[in-house]
């Protein structure tokens, strides 16, 4: 007991003398908290601490004890502590070396999670931006995937349920546009111009930007806002950078991955190789490419690099970096063919056919990034852009199909059973070359910037074949399968580039008056666009000549045939299809020219300005059918004027007020005037179709506690005159399909974002509600009670009011950090949902698809070594939610389907699983 007393004894004065100190560490000048400092006692080197994630630390050290402050990329600082229960704040300057009058600095800000709120904080307009470290942490492999996790924003899913479109604030894709470092790239899309971000990978990012108020500067056909993907940019001293990793899908733990022989798979088609006069013939197509192979599914290969450096004396800055991934995806899939009934006036839904579908996709996509820029003298610089990006996706889906209204009795065991098999290979590619000049001039009041613009994208889909097969079961036992004699088979060939020449011009003239300062903006744009698109369909129907006469047809499978490569067919169109209205070129040549102007006094800034963009948007049809002209063009001029004001309440605090007037053009496609029959409607173009106006409000309140951390609410208001969407409309003696303009639309909602951080412990949170209402035409059942008609249950048009498609009403995401700078641990759980959305718009009252709220989990672990390298783990859609569409509708006959099941009160249309996706690898930095 005298020993324990004496101990006590001999510590008690330490812990008098000893005190906590809290601290924070900050760059000196921008106020960025730093993350990893190494905090040590100057005695004791290998006694001390790292700053979190908030830069804030705490130690106990006895009084008069000299800190160490070391970081890579800023001076050594020391400190020598009072004592005193205290709070510091740590000033860490940034090193600088002085070569051939050009500074260079240690780190590079925009990139990081603090630069992303400077950036939020000091612009102009509203905007969103996730840094190139949240996307490395986080679980995302490409933009689609990433951009999803930023506020308002939910995205439009693949059959393989990966990310694809971006859909900002229930704004349909058709309403957002996508830059790749400020400037509009083209679509691979062979009917539309919004881009998938699917084929971009996240890795080749140095920021995301989501910019949802307009300013006269930015081209004005954007009414949900515009997804800007600024590309990694030369650091400030060398840089390397690789990454491996391998990964699997959990889907093909269950079940088989089905593949087939794509280097078999013939680019062009007879027509496009022997020309317009050539009678196809069975040899002029592939057996291969049909073969189905079924197996394990290998294991995904994921592997990027980046080299940045700046040279002669600082003046040249390099950045290099690549991207490539190999994954397989695929789906289960339940899907029942619905229609409405018109025996009576319930206007009630029907399932005709169940379909059980698996989908296996290859997914092959890399890009290579390069940026060359040169530092003049006397404020000059040039910067030469170039990105290469391919996506490759190889897919066989195989659907067996049971007829639910003829042969069908479950507890009998007779079923009529029909199997379609696709093969599918699609290519897209982007190729974007930019020549940027920045130019200061008279003392640097006046700043001139220019770009030089090339892109093109391309798509192509190949021999994209489908087998068509049939069976019954009778008493649960199935009959042999064979060919469909009508049509037992299909290829196609379809590619479309869309080819942009485009130049910008933006100056800015910088005036001081007094304690206000002026910057007088002024510029232009001029864009020419054009589209090449491709079509051609061969259909084939079976016939064996070696088979006695009338049994040429009948081809049995294990008899005539094992596998689809084996099926003799005779080839039904020998000269194709090209008669599709697919087979057309579109132009479009925007001229646009702006002024504005921004006044700051004090706290205060206001942007205001007025943009004029002319729109001659143009179609030919190289085969026109059914009499209708094979050329068009519409031309319109639009005045967008828009205003924001921004005023700084505290130096952490910001209240915003923005208006734009914004446009959104039809689709290529969509003024073409092309007829698509149907069996139960015609689909039809509509060259009158007008272009939408919107009028966009929004206000927002902005508080960053901490320079990486946010506290953001606001609200926002679109007005849409003549919005496009697809309805039945009344011409003549017919309805038809069509996309039209519907009156005004109305979208409007609230935004919360935060972002807070606890020393090792972070946390991302944001949510959306958005409301909109449209009403447009439908086609109803109604009993007739005009006695002289022979017809009981006649069609009118009637009127549905409605959200806009794509909107969801909800849409939420959290994230939960954590980091351990001195052990060199990251973590990251992450849940984005979204809430029950319009999927597609029915041509019947009532019977529109809906998506089912979808939630996903993912997750992500890093461990950082000292000597550069570092290893990782991604897991996604952990919880493995199935994509669900349903109608709200319910007919109670459906439940006499076998096995089928009601889904919130109405009736299931679609529910895919898309299984787990793991990934596992090294990243090594110098």
């Amino acid at each position: 007991m005298r020993s324990v007393l004496f101990v006590i004894l001999l510590l008690l004065p330490a812990w008098l003398v000893a005190a906590p100190v809290k601290g924070i560490v900050v760059d000196a000048e921008t106020g960025e908290e730093l993350v990893g400092v190494a905090v040590m006692l100057k005695e004791n080197p290998g006694r001390g601490i790292t700053t979190g994630l908030d830069g804030s630390f705490t130690i106990d050290i006895p009084a008069g004890t000299v800190l160490v402050y070391r970081y890579v990329g800023y001076r050594v600082m020391e400190h020598t502590c009072s004592g005193k229960d205290e709070k510091l704040i740590i000033r860490l300057e940034p090193a600088r070396v002085e070569i051939d009058e050009v500074l260079v600095y240690g780190h590079h800000a925009n990139n990081t999670e603090t630069g992303a709120r400077s950036i939020e904080r000091t612009s102009m307009n509203v905007m969103n931006v996730m840094s190139a470290k949240a996307i490395e942490i986080s679980p995302d492999i490409t933009v689609a995937s990433a951009v999803q996790r930023m506020s308002g924003v939910t995205v439009e899913r693949s059959s393989s349920g990966d990310g694809q479109y971006a859909i900002l604030r229930g704004m349909d894709k058709r309403y957002n546009y996508t830059l790749v470092n400020g400037v509009k790239i083209p679509s691979p899309d062979n009917k539309n111009r919004f881009v998938p971000l699917d084929i971009f990978p996240s890795e080749l990012l140095d920021r995301l930007e989501v910019t949802k108020a307009l300013t006269a500067g930015m081209e004005g056909d954007a009414v949900g806002g515009a997804v800007n993907m600024v590309m990694k940019d030369a650091p400030a001293t060398r840089q390397i950078t690789a990454n491996v990793s391998t990964g699997y899908n959990a889907l093909f733990l269950d079940r088989d991955f089905y593949s087939f022989d794509t280097k078999a798979v013939r680019q062009e088609s007879p027509y496009e190789l022997y020309g317009e006069n050539y009678p196809a013939k069975q040899r002029d197509f592939s057996r291969e490419a049909l073969r189905m192979k079924s197996g394990a599914a290998p294991p995904s290969l994921f592997a990027g690099w980046s080299y940045g450096d700046r040279l002669f004396g600082n003046r040249l800055g390099i950045m290099l970096a690549g991207s490539y991934q190999n994954s397989y995806r695929g789906s289960n899939s339940l899907y029942y063919v619905n229609s409405t009934a018109t025996s009576d006036a319930s206007n009630l839904p029907i399932l005709t056919d169940e379909n059980n579908r698996t989908y296996s996709e290859r997914q092959t996509r890399y890009g290579v990034h390069a940026k060359l820029d040169y530092r003049f003298p006397a404020q000059h610089r040039l910067q030469w852009y170039n990105a290469y990006m391919d996506f490759t996706g190889a897919q066989v889906r195989d659907n067996a199909s049971v007829n639910l209204t003829t042969g069908y009795n479950p507890s009998q065991g007779d079923y009529n059973v029909s199997f379609d098999t696709r093969f599918r290979v699609n290519r897209q590619q982007i190729f974007n070359s930019t020549l940027k000049g920045s130019h200061g001039l008279a003392a640097d009041r006046l700043k001139i910037d220019w770009s030089a613009v090339y892109s093109k994208a391309f798509n192509k889909t190949p021999d994209n074949s489908s087998v068509y097969t049939v069976t019954t079961v009778r008493n649960h036992v199935q009959n042999p399968v064979s060919v469909v004699t009508l049509g037992g088979a299909e290829r196609r060939w379809e590619h479309n580039s869309d080819e942009d020449r485009a130049g910008y011009l933006h100056a800015v003239y910088t005036v001081a008056a007094g304690r206000a300062k002026i910057e007088i903006s002024a510029g232009g744009l001029y864009r020419d666009k054009q589209r090449v698109n491709f079509f051609n369909q061969y259909d084939f129907r079976p016939y064996d000549e070696s088979k006695p006469e009338g049994m040429r047809n009948n081809l049995i499978r294990g008899v005539d045939w094992d596998d689809y490569g084996g099926i003799s067919f005779m080839v039904f169109t020998p000269y194709g299809a090209v008669g599709n209205p697919l087979n057309y070129d579109a132009s479009e040549k925007i001229a646009a020219g702006y002024g504005q102007a921004k006044l700051t006094v004090r706290n205060l800034q206001m942007i205001a300005g007025l943009r004029a963009e002319n729109t001659r948007q143009g179609y030919f049809l190289r085969y026109p059918v059914g009499g209708v002209p094979n050329d068009g063009e519409q031309e319109y001029t639009d005045y967008l004027p828009s205003m924001h004001v921004k005023y700084a309440i505290t130096p952490e605090s910001n209240m915003r007020l923005s208006y734009y007037k914004s446009i959104n053009r039809p689709g290529f496609f969509e003024i073409v005037p092309y007829r698509i029959i149907n069996e139960d409607y015609t689909e039809m173009g509509n060259p009158d179709l007008k272009h939408t106006v919107a009028h966009n409000v929004d206000v927002r309140y902005e508080y960053f506690p901490k320079p990486s951390e946010q506290i953001m609410a606001g609200l926002f208001y679109k007005k849409l005159k003549d919005p496009i969407e697809y309805g039945m409309i009344s011409q003549g003696q017919g309805a038809f399909y069509m996309p039209s303009n519907f009156g005004n639309a109305h979208n409007y909602g609230i935004e919360i974002d935060l972002m807070k951080y606890f020393y090792s412990f972070g946390i991302k949170a944001n949510y959306t509600f958005t409301r909109s209402r449209i009403t447009t035409d439908k086609l109803e059942n109604y009993e007739n009670s005009d006695d002289s008609s022979s017809e009981r249950i006649s069609i009118r048009n009637a009127g549905q009011t409605r959200p806009l498609n794509g909107q969801a009403m909800h849409v939420a995401n959290l994230s939960l950090l954590y980091k351990n700078t001195g052990k060199g641990w990251d973590g990251q759980l992450s849940f984005s949902y979204t809430g029950d959305r319009l999927y597609a718009v029915s041509r019947y009252l009532d019977n529109d698809t809906w998506q089912g709220g979808f939630l996903q989990m993912d997750a992500s672990v890093e461990k950082r070594f000292k000597n550069g390298l570092s290893i990782f783990a991604k897991a996604s859609n952990l919880l493995n939610t199935p994509m669900v569409l349903y109608l709200k509708k319910q007919n109670p006959a459906s439940h006499a389907i076998e096995g089928y099941e009601d889904y919130k009160s109405g009736t299931l249309v679609r529910r895919d699983y898309y299984g787990q996706n793991l990934q596992a690898g090294c990243r090594f930095k110098f």
